[in-house]
């Protein structure tokens, strides 16, 4: 080519050199293509030898994976029937103990709720007696409302005092003074003493006011108000009720409740001052009880003593019954002396005639003239026994 190269112009040659490298060209892509192609296939070889070897290598793992899968699984199942075991025991216990957990809950709320129905019971018949003590309280609220009501309200609680503590006819209600008043009650000392008067008006209506007023002004005018009112009422018993030579030097008034004479102790010690220089003594329900015990000790010493004279007459006939008694008695042990004396005589003759019956069964009877007692004097004995037996008798008899 390069001979023909020079052979050719020069243009000539260069589109021959062109051809020429064009041919050279393609040849080397031919040559290249070839090598590819067969780098290609060498490749696709080689993958193709990969490929299977890794098939088998996954072919393999598979199989080693299904094993672990089946050892697994197995491992799986024995833990779950473990699991499953433990779990039933587990539940089996829990089921155990929550079966007596909730039987000792309902036992407990049964005792629970039987001691709720007592409490309950209990509760109603505090609820009832509340209504009943309720249903009291409006009763006495209306009685102390009405000052007529409130009056033989206070009378009756003096009087059952009084007809408690003392007996009958130590006693007198609504009786006539000299000077024609007629107090609540009187009651007869002992010694012929006057009697004693007592008093069951009170003055509750300033003793309401004062207990209800809230505000320090209106307190203290009904304070001042309750006061004067108390004074007055002390002063209209002293001056009605003590009568020299017919009543008693002091008189009682009486203060149905406890807490308002408390109050008036507390509060109102001016007026307890005044009442007591008017020979008036406050008394509650509890003082005059034991005002009256004392009363019914005196009354009884009393009795005692105009009994005394009676008694000691009394013991003068017993001690001459006593003494006829005793000689009586000493009579009588004289008799049973003498009784005793002549059954000991007729026990003696009753054991000689017991032997001498003996004697008579065994045949040894002696001869008359030996010195021994002949069987004769047998009735001789009975006799003798009949005689003293008639003597006991008659004694007995005169001794009845």
């Amino acid at each position: 080519m390069n001979q023909l190269a020079a052979l050719l112009p020069y243009d000539n040659r260069t589109l021959i050199l062109a051809l020429a490298g064009l041919v050279v060209g393609l040849l080397l892509v031919v040559v290249l293509v070839l090598l590819g192609g067969r780098r290609r296939h060498a490749t696709a070889e080689r993958r193709a030898v990969e490929a299977d070897m890794r098939l088998s290598d996954l072919v393999r793992l598979q199989a080693e994976m299904q094993g672990r899968l089946s050892v697994m699984a197995e491992g799986l199942s024995n833990r779950q029937s473990e699991l499953n075991q433990v779990v039933g025991q587990r539940l089996d216990g829990m089921t155990h103990r929550i079966g007596h957990t909730i039987a000792e809950q309902t036992k407990s709320t049964h005792e629970n709720l039987r001691l709720l129905q007592e409490r309950l019971a209990v509760i109603d018949a505090a609820q009832n007696n509340i209504q009943t003590l309720a249903k009291d309280v409006v009763g006495l609220q209306a009685i102390l409302s009405n000052k007529q009501t409130r009056g033989a309200f206070g009378q009756g609680r003096m009087e059952t005092i009084v007809a408690d503590g003392l007996p009958q006819g130590a006693f007198s209600f609504q009786a006539t003074l000299s000077n024609g008043l007629r107090p609540d009650c009187t009651i007869r000392m002992p010694n012929g003493a006057p009697p004693l008067v007592i008093d069951a008006k009170f003055p509750l209506e300033a003793w309401n006011s004062y207990r209800e007023a809230a505000a320090p002004e209106a307190r203290r005018a009904a304070g001042q108000q309750f006061r004067r009112d108390l004074e007055g009422h002390i002063r209209d018993i002293s001056e009605k009720y003590l009568i020299v030579g017919e009543t008693q030097e002091m008189a009682f008034l009486f203060v149905p409740s406890e807490s308002i004479f408390a109050d008036i102790h507390e509060h109102f010690e001016a007026a307890v001052t005044k009442a007591q220089r008017s020979r008036v003594v406050i008394v509650s329900p509890s003082l005059l009880m034991l005002s009256i015990q004392v009363i019914q000790a005196v009354l009884k010493d009393q009795r005692m003593r105009e009994q005394a004279h009676l008694i000691q007459s009394e013991v003068a006939l017993l001690m001459e019954d006593l003494g006829r008694l005793d000689d009586r008695t000493r009579k009588l042990q004289g008799h049973f002396l003498a009784a005793q004396k002549d059954v000991e005589q007729i026990l003696t003759s009753s054991d000689k005639l017991t032997k001498r019956g003996a004697k008579i069964e065994a045949l040894e009877l002696e001869a008359p003239g030996a010195g021994a007692p002949v069987p004769v004097e047998a009735p001789a004995a009975a006799k003798a026994v009949e005689s003293r037996t008639g003597l006991l008798k008659l004694r007995v008899v005169d001794e009845e």
